[in-house]
């Protein structure tokens, strides 16, 4: 069976924004995604890297914006729900390559003199009592936090979902463009940041006493699939507390939800510092990138851009 043609109510559009709402317009967290392609172009040619890398970031990057540019005007010319899923989803799936690209721009640096004055403060709350806090009734919270580290990846995903099961469907664009823009915050900072996380540099240092099947998993994740550009600022706290300030803003009415995100936000801040993934700078910065990209992102109605 063909894709439906859809109509504004099959968008489960509010009939009072249906008449005033574009679907086939740019969306906000598509011109965040295109705006960072272009970004991560001009980046390959700032930063000292390779010939080849620099072909290889234009190349993809090109493509990925045309391949946007065709999809866009598809969705204008027949707007059919398969397209629109597409566009609600393409800009978190996206945000992966931008952290791979991120990867790319990885230079070498000598010395850690960053890392050497943002380890002063962890070992400051750790020391001080956050670090026996935490493993005071034994592995158990110490496994939630390492548990929660790892959902980092579902929370996008999960806050998508959650609107489409509310039928908020409208709302996905707006929730999309603050999550991303939180992250890509984050990201287009790294070259600028060169710093490893305290995991590598201080190896040993105020590492958890527990050594749970979780923490290995993430050691696992990060070893297999972690870049060496830059720890600062934390991306997994911004997207994190992006998702839940994202879901508070375009989800009022049902706030069991954004509040859900709320804890696990904060539990993935303390698992970075506990955990030795980040240093309590940089999770401080990805806070202050995820409020940022709330302020960024305007009081525009809920979902796709606005005709005039």
């Amino acid at each position: 069976m063909g894709d439906t043609v859809l109509a504004p109510d099959l968008e489960t559009v509010p009939r009072d924004v249906s008449s005033s709402v574009s679907f086939h317009t740019v969306r906000r967290s598509e011109l965040v995604i295109l705006a960072f392609l272009l970004y991560a172009q001009a980046l390959a040619f700032i930063l000292p890297v390779s010939l080849a890398m620099r072909y290889r970031v234009c190349l993809l990057n090109s493509a990925v914006i045309v391949a946007f540019g065709l999809l866009i005007r598809l969705d204008s010319a027949r707007p059919t729900l398969s397209i629109g899923v597409i566009r609600d989803w393409l800009p978190i799936a996206l945000v992966l390559l931008a952290y791979r690209e991120m990867g790319w721009f990885a230079l070498p640096h000598a010395g850690s003199p960053l890392e050497s004055h943002w380890v002063v403060w962890d070992r400051l709350v750790l020391r001080g009592g956050g670090k026996v806090a935490i493993e005071a009734c034994g592995p158990v919270l110490p496994s939630i936090l390492e548990i929660a580290y790892t959902l980092v990846y579902a929370l996008a995903p999960f806050s998508i979902a959650v609107l489409y099961v509310y039928r908020c469907r409208h709302s996905v664009d707006r929730f999309a463009c603050i999550f991303a823009l939180g992250v890509l915050l984050c990201y287009v900072q790294f070259p600028f940041w060169p710093s490893e996380p305290p995991r590598l540099v201080f190896f040993g240092q105020d590492f958890p006493s527990y050594d749970t099947v979780f923490r290995r998993f993430n050691w696992w994740m990060l070893g297999h699939y972690g870049i060496h550009t830059s720890v600062f600022p934390s991306a997994h706290v911004a997207g994190a507390f992006s998702a839940a300030f994202g879901m508070r803003r375009v989800m009022p009415a049902h706030q069991w939800v954004s509040r859900f995100l709320f804890v696990v936000a904060t539990l993935i801040a303390i698992a970075t510092v506990y955990g030795r993934y980040h240093y309590l700078a940089d999770v401080a910065a990805g806070l202050l990138m995820a409020r940022l990209a709330v302020a960024l992102q305007g009081q525009t109605a809920p979902g796709f851009s606005r005709r005039n």
